[in-house]
């Protein structure tokens, strides 16, 4: 008998990177197989509706209410159902101080687990070190998704490094969206909107670019993240329409206020001459939309944050300084006006083994060894 996978992560339809990353990885793992269920976490500010998970991805068998505390309880008995758990970790997403209410839960699992660190700070405060110190002694087995963050992990903090394997992030298949041509160059941003996205300073490049004839259209796509817009409203929104306004180039920016389906992000996406990652943080080990933007074969021009840095470096996109719009101007300008650049940096960095099916295969391998070392040992038969 297969083995069979409990999940415990945000999900759809609530919409963000890793309740996208965790549908896909389970789709994939499980291929519609019965037997296999996810507890998704749901926070009362969690934005859903118009996202439809895969009818290959298995189906929801508890909901973990983050607003109420203790619920660790009921979610650890329901994933105790399941041969293997696979575990999502951002702090964010789990109740208690820096998401330290997921440690009972861990500690309550007997089956083997499998922790997926979507982040890996290089400066955390105490009780995130300890946190995620404690999340790694407990779990059998954790992944990081880039060599910087498997080398951040255990030389920063006290793990164990035998417990560590990088398996990458799993790219869609965006064949189905044939690449568009269009007369007016297009420049694109997806993902949830909030500070640190770095769109500033894509708008002040996008107006060095005005000479361009014609000049491009950028189009900032996604929702205002469900958590600053409880805390701060649109704010951030509003003041890069400001800015745009500044400079003269809001008619060049469109702004895409919806969370895409997967159909509608690929056409999005091979509807794109550049993918632009302006953002600000030096943090980031682990980027859903640089990896999709790279297996949609679009060319990326992203500032130096450290996944860009590991998948780029081969010579799929082109890193510029954070906050540097003269630098990322002169980057897409180079990218729209040297086809030769542009078709160089078309294409799948690691080919094959980046898509979905090939990162799924590798997770069933490793639950696989974990059931494997955890299965009792037979004592030899007297003589």
């Amino acid at each position: 008998m297969p083995a069979t996978y409990g999940f415990l992560s945000t999900y759809p339809p609530t919409q963000c990177g890793l309740a996208t990353f965790n549908a896909a990885l389970a789709s994939h793992l499980t291929g519609g197989a019965p037997g296999n269920g996810v507890v998704r976490l749901l926070s009362a500010d969690a934005a859903g509706g118009g996202l439809a998970v895969d009818r290959t991805a298995p189906r929801v068998a508890h909901t973990w209410h983050t607003d109420s505390p203790g619920g660790w309880v009921a979610a650890a008995n329901v994933l105790n159902r399941f041969d293997v758990v696979i575990l999502q970790h951002e702090y964010g997403i789990y109740p208690g101080v820096d998401g330290d209410e997921v440690l009972p839960l861990l500690r309550a699992v007997k089956a083997p687990k499998i922790v997926v660190l979507h982040t890996v700070l290089s400066t955390p405060s105490m009780n995130q070190r300890v946190v995620l110190e404690r999340i790694v002694a407990a779990a059998d087995a954790v992944v990081t998704m880039t060599d910087t963050a498997r080398l951040r992990l255990t030389t920063g903090y006290r793990v164990d490094a035998r417990k560590v394997t990088v398996i990458p992030h799993g790219a869609g298949s965006h064949s189905s969206a044939p690449r568009e041509t269009h007369d007016v160059p297009h420049l694109l941003t997806w993902g949830l909107l909030g500070p640190g996205k770095g769109i500033e300073w894509a708008l002040r490049a996008l107006a060095l670019l005005r000479d361009l004839t014609p000049m491009p259209v950028y189009t900032v796509a996604g929702r205002t993240h469900p958590k600053v817009l409880e805390h701060h409203g649109d704010v951030y929104r509003e003041s890069l329409r400001e800015l745009a306004a500044e400079l003269g180039v809001a008619e060049a920016v469109r702004w895409d206020d919806v969370y895409h389906d997967q159909a509608a992000l690929s056409r999005l996406i091979r509807s794109a001459d550049v993918v632009v990652l302006p953002y600000d943080s030096t943090e980031q080990v682990t980027s859903g939309v640089l990896i999709e933007a790279v297996g949609a074969g679009v060319p990326v021009v992203a500032t130096e944050f450290p996944h860009a840095v590991e998948l780029l470096a081969d010579g799929h996109g082109l890193l510029v300084p954070h906050q540097d719009p003269a630098a990322m101007a002169a980057a897409i300008r180079r990218v729209l006006t040297t086809p030769d650049v542009a078709n160089q940096l078309s294409g799948l960095a690691g080919g094959p083994t980046l898509r979905w099916p090939a990162v799924a295969a590798r997770y069933q391998a490793l639950a696989a060894r974990l059931i494997r070392d955890r299965a009792p040992v037979s004592a030899p038969v007297p003589a």
